[in-house]
């Protein structure tokens, strides 16, 4: 090894003894003579040989340690000595120990979705202030060999996530028939990039297990040839074949859709037995859109007074100092936005509930057209129609949302709202309106006459009626057969199951153990119990129970990357830290470490 020159001609220094008072011992490196730190093991140059300078790092570095004797130093000088000859002692299970610790701090910046920076910069300097405060100033040293500068947070994620999708990979593989269903979605980022967010779903450890796959650029277009190619791609170079999908869930998109050459179709070339699904909650939202004229004018003039208000920084202002005077239930209107599921209820709920704070306002303001709007009880009756109707569907989204859902459970939900618009247009020709409870309150409060209230409950009833025909329009019946094999199958005909698995079918109703597991188990649980003992069978029903019914967990994930690839950080390259935040599969960070070569720190 070739000595630094200056260090060559340097006039040869000794230790002694007496520099244990400033807590140094000495070390043989590269042939030279130098002082180490018995606190911090920190090695200085030789030049450093000096009283005077090893005074100063001790003053300057570890002035906590001023009260302590000799002999303590002694104790800890033999104890840096030791570490060196044992390097599979207690110095190397400190760094592995360190190592692990920057993986577990890394998973949780990933979790928690922030910059890697935040490591360095704010959890490291805080953590060593809380064991300065709670523990002892000695036991600071230790948390510096934790590595968590901003290249290592992102190297970690980098392993973490590698180590994942290996898992998930595996999973998928020896996953019981093999199959998986997908669902995705493509959206844009911050930077008005493209992005492709899947998820998957296959049969783990006895149950249905939904995994998040990847997030993929879409550099150019966004076609479904791209979308395909790109999924087409992933699955190519981990030996997956597109045989092996059994279902598809999209959004409602042409190019997702499309009968020729959309996503779906592409998908179904190749694997034939594959079910295509289009996303229930966007179906149901599609299917609520439309409204009786006379509905949709009040809804435009209602969204039209918000935006008066809320457009208005001045407007808004006064409004909620009249609300706050007014001791009204709120201070201030929410903004419809078309693309959020929820937005028309919830901003006709807080319209109505400020109505007269409305119109005090609106008379203040001299705007006549939106004063008449809160004025006048016809309309007053409309807007209490549209609260309760879109508290209704907004129950009916919400149910419809939420990870682990089968096509099965969202299509029972489905027909049950069926049944009560059916139920309530009877109810309705009894002028009986007790499921709409704001109309039926303002009719009670302001004693709305019968024939007003007929004429209301005529528009009500045309509704209803419309949106009846639309959810049949989006949700077309379901194939009876299939579905009551799953979902009750000794209630079944034999004549009605496959012939390919009659026989398998007539040695499960008969089998009293297969009675008590469905009495006793969930519907996946059950079916991939049932997989040993009726493989045909139970092939059959899980090929109807596996796909997505929704792109729930795309929209979720899309929000995560709206978080993590803020305008603060346009450029990162999302995929590892999404799938650290979304993935339920846990890095094997134990295996991780021993893979990695701990350095010791100088």
């Amino acid at each position: 090894m070739i000595m630094d020159h200056r260090e060559k001609n340097l006039k040869k220094r000794s230790y002694s003894d007496d520099f244990f008072k400033y807590g140094f011992t000495s070390i043989i490196a590269a042939g030279i003579e130098k002082p180490q730190c018995i606190i911090c093991n920190k090695v200085l140059s030789a030049e450093s040989m000096k009283p005077n300078k090893l005074k100063r790092h001790f003053d300057t570095k570890h002035p906590s340690f001023a009260g302590k004797d000799i002999q303590y130093f002694k104790n800890k000088a033999d104890g840096v000595k030791k570490s060196r000859l044992d390097t599979g002692g207690k110095y190397h299970k400190q760094n592995l120990a360190a190592v692990e610790a920057s993986y577990l701090v890394a998973l949780r910046i990933a979790r928690a979705k922030k910059p890697h920076t935040i490591a360095e910069d704010l959890l490291l300097p805080a953590v060593k202030d809380i064991v300065r405060v709670m523990i002892g100033a000695e036991f600071v040293t230790k948390l510096s060999a934790i590595s968590l500068s901003n290249d290592t947070v992102s190297r970690r994620i980098d392993d973490m996530s590698a180590d994942i999708i290996d898992q998930v990979i595996q999973e998928m593989k020896s996953a019981p028939l093999g199959i998986f269903s997908i669902q995705l979605d493509e959206s844009t980022d911050v930077a008005n990039c493209s992005h492709l967010l899947v998820y998957v779903r296959y049969i783990h450890d006895g149950d249905f297990k939904d995994e998040f796959l990847f997030c993929k650029p879409l550099e150019t277009t966004t076609t479904a040839r791209d979308v395909f190619d790109t999924i087409g791609s992933f699955l190519e170079k981990h030996k997956i074949s597109w045989e092996k999908v059994c279902g598809v869930c999209t959004d409602g998109a042409p190019a997702m859709l499309g009968c020729r050459s959309g996503f779906q179709r592409l998908v179904l070339n190749e694997s034939p037995k594959a079910i295509g699904t289009h996303c229930m909650i966007h179906r149901q939202m599609l299917a609520t859109k439309t409204l009786p004229q006379e509905l949709q004018e009040v809804m435009k003039s209602v969204i039209s007074a918000v935006n008066f208000v809320k457009a208005s920084a001045l407007n808004s202002r006064l409004f909620s100092k009249l609300c706050n005077e007014l001791e009204a239930s709120a201070n201030v209107l929410l903004f419809h936005t078309e693309v959020r599921w929820l937005s028309r209820g919830k901003v006709l709920k807080r319209v109505f509930d400020l109505r007269n704070e409305l119109k005090t306002f609106f008379n203040q303001k001299a705007k006549p057209q939106f004063e008449a709007l809160f004025s006048d009880e016809n309309e007053l009756q409309k807007i209490a129609y549209l609260v309760d109707i879109f508290a209704i569907l907004n129950e009916l989204n919400l149910s419809l949302q939420g990870p682990n859902a089968t096509c099965l459970d969202l299509s029972e939900k489905i027909q049950s709202f069926q049944m009560k618009l059916h139920l309530w247009q009877q109810k309705l020709d009894e002028n009986r309106i007790y499921m709409l409870p704001n109309l039926s309150a303002f009719f009670e409060e302001n004693d709305i006459e019968l024939d007003k209230r007929i004429k209301t409950i005529s528009s009500v009833k045309e509704h209803l009626q419309m949106l009846a025909d639309e959810i049949s329009s989006y949700f077309p019946n379901f194939p009876d057969t299939p579905f009551a094999l799953a979902r009750s199958p000794f209630t079944v005909k034999v004549e009605d199951v496959p012939e390919n698995a009659q026989e398998e079918f007539i040695d499960l109703i008969t089998s009293d153990a297969a009675k008590n597991d469905f009495s006793s188990m969930s519907l996946n649980k059950f079916w991939i119990k049932c997989l040993q003992s009726y493989p045909a069978l139970s092939e059959i029903v899980l090929r109807l129970l596996l796909p997505f019914p929704t792109t729930y967990l795309c929209e979720t994930g899309f929000s995560s990357l709206l978080v993590i690839k803020s305008k603060y950080r346009s450029r990162l390259v999302a995929e590892d830290d999404l799938r650290c935040a979304l993935a339920k599969t846990s890095p094997r960070i134990s295996d991780l470490v021993r893979k990695k070569q701990p350095q010791r720190s100088h």
